[in-house]
């Protein structure tokens, strides 16, 4: 059975969702897909679903150490250790949100899940993630409508980036915690 264009292009949005969401978990490279989202709608509509995809996947990565994993955690870890992840979340866990968004090697989602296992406010949570999350989708999805002509460079490009992105991205973070 062949999809029409419009079956599609929804297609197309709702896995580029779900392939942001299963980061999550899986190595899946979210800023190629945002870019593939920016080949196929554009900037705008691009950045827009790779922004939702993003702060979504966030929210449901800090949701899931909330809840009894966080028990397994703490078992893994230790109460202490937990604590000291706290105390640096509170001091400095919305800016290492804010500048892990782009950042290969599920660093994003390993940020999130810290979050959500140091309890950090819901409301500073969302702030931060969202700060993160937006400019990066509309850069990306930029990346991918600028280069639609040649789709493969676009995604290559989007792909490459956040690997040369790494070590500026923890120089900040570092410099920031101390």
């Amino acid at each position: 059975m062949l999809l029409t264009r419009s079956e599609n292009t929804t297609a197309a949005w709702v896995l580029g969702i779900v392939l942001i969401w299963a980061d999550v978990v899986l190595p899946v490279p979210q800023t190629a897909v945002i870019a593939a989202l920016g080949i196929i709608y554009g900037t705008l509509l691009g950045g827009l679903l790779g922004s939702v995809g993003l702060i979504s996947g966030g929210v449901l990565g800090y949701a899931l150490m909330r809840t009894s994993a966080r028990l397994f955690v703490d078992r893994l870890v230790g109460r202490q250790s937990l604590h000291k992840m706290e105390t640096l979340f509170n001091r400095s866990g919305a800016w290492a949100i804010v500048l892990t968004r782009s950042l290969p090697y599920s660093v994003p989602e390993a940020i999130v899940f810290l979050a959500g296992l140091a309890r950090m406010p819901m409301g500073k949570f969302t702030m931060a993630l969202t700060m993160g999350s937006v400019p990066i989708a509309f850069a990306f999805a930029a990346i991918g409508a600028g280069w639609a002509d040649q789709p493969i460079l676009a995604l290559i490009a989007s792909y490459a980036l956040p690997i040369l992105l790494l070590p500026i991205a923890l120089y900040v973070m570092r410099k920031r915690a101390s």
